[in-house]
């Protein structure tokens, strides 16, 4: 997908790419040259890296639990001081580009302190400055509420920023740069022989996202579907071609499994003898839910006399929060001896649209696995997804063993 002469090009630069100063001079040079070409180019960027670590971690060295309004106003400082360096980068090259914030653009964002959603963005600043022929710099993860007061979207939300930018301005791409080359078949850190994916579907990349692929944001790729903004994930790094994220097209069907990933630091719960009655199950989630915990796969199995037993997983780091929950709030549901749990596990998943149209997925994911001697605790499905519950310390052996199974090397 070659870009023409005279569009309007997007470009969202990381942390990574924009950790130094000798960095910044680099991506001020990409954004002049995508310009130069004839292009209106706006450039959202990321806190160098480290830098919002580092402003949460002095803040809760002052506050052990800090105020999210307040933490919200320290963490956006990190992106304000990049887009500061990239205009003054910019000007030094030879360019003309004026700095935006959150709220000089007027990304409009609900009071969710910490996790704000976008609602609407005015591009009228952004029209103004290609009108005078300059490069719109713009802070991403980061926009203001309707009091005026700051907010975050939360982590990796700078990728949501340059979507949504996009989408408002009905831009021709959004180029999504990284310390990466694309989108593999699989980290390419676990399988050396992972190949980069030219074209995915948002529906492939949004799955692969909520399964751990770090390359983007779930909120960007659910923008981009959204309002059909073709994103290009690629190297900040080097020239190269790296992965268009599109609406679906007729040969992905033909590709069995796009993608395989897994997720890390899984544990799970079971609830023991339930009673077997309508809504038991909300009774049990509600307060999970209530106090931000996310659950996952969920499994119930019927057994007799009118019980049953539930299963889902949730992370790790939840877990005893989640169990201090429910033996309070669950006690007349489930005695706590009847609470299990169990830590160290793993989430590895395939993906592919071609499921839809392709019989035989399952039963060959679990003949790999089988072959492999892994066992399978819990499955869950989706019309482009499985996944299986695995011991942690099998899951790089099985992504290596499903991605050489379902033919998805480099070469293959």
């Amino acid at each position: 997908m070659e870009i023409s002469a005279a569009l309007v090009i997007v470009q969202k630069y990381g942390g990574t790419s924009v950790g130094t100063v000798d960095r910044i001079r680099n991506v001020a040079r990409r954004v002049l040259a995508t310009q130069r070409k004839g292009h209106d180019v706006v450039v959202v960027v990321s806190a160098m890296s480290g830098e919002t670590n580092r402003l949460l971690g002095l803040a809760q060295q002052i506050s052990p639990i800090p105020d999210e309004r307040e933490l919200d106003v320290v963490a956006s400082t990190g992106e304000q001081v990049t887009v500061g360096l990239m205009a003054l980068a910019i000007h030094a090259e030879g360019g003309k580009a004026t700095s935006l914030l959150g709220h000089q653009v007027r990304i409009l964002t609900d009071s969710a302190f910490a996790r704000a959603r976008i609602q609407d963005i005015d591009v009228q600043a952004i029209r103004k400055a290609f009108a005078a022929q300059k490069i719109a710099v713009i802070a991403g993860f980061q926009g203001v509420d309707k009091d005026g007061n700051i907010t975050t979207l939360g982590r990796g939300g700078s990728d949501t920023s340059a979507v949504a930018v996009a989408a408002a301005l009905k831009a021709d791409s959004c180029e999504i740069y990284t310390d990466v080359d694309g989108v593999y078949t699989a980290d390419p850190n676990v399988v050396r022989n992972a190949r980069k994916i030219d074209r995915i579907s948002y529906e492939e990349m949004l799955e692969l996202a909520s399964l751990g692929a770090k390359v983007l944001q779930i909120r960007s790729v659910e923008f981009g579907m959204k309002y059909q903004v073709p994103i290009h994930v690629r190297s900040s790094f080097n020239d190269h071609e790296g992965t268009w994220v599109v609406p679906e097209e007729k040969a992905m069907e033909a590709v069995l499994v796009a993608g395989v990933t897994a997720t890390r630091d899984e544990a799970k719960i079971t609830l023991s003898g339930v009673p077997d009655r309508p809504g038991v199950q909300a009774e049990v989630l509600r307060p999970l839910a209530e106090a931000g915990i996310v659950v996952d796969v969920i499994v119930q199995a019927h057994i007799q006399n009118g019980r049953t037993n539930l299963t889902f997983t949730l992370p790790s780091a939840d877990l005893a929060r989640a169990k201090d929950i429910l033996l309070k709030q669950c006690a007349g549901i489930c005695p706590p001896e009847q609470l299990k749990s169990e830590e160290n596990l793993s989430k590895v998943s395939v993906v592919g649209v071609g499921m839809r149209s392709h019989a035989g997925v399952a039963l060959k994911m679990f003949e790999i696995l089988a072959k492999e001697n892994i066992h399978v605790h819990l499955i869950s499905t989706s019309e482009i997804k499985i996944s299986c519950v695995i011991e942690g310390k099998y899951a790089e052996l099985a992504v290596r063993a499903l991605h050489d199974g379902f033919g998805l090397a480099a070469g293959a």
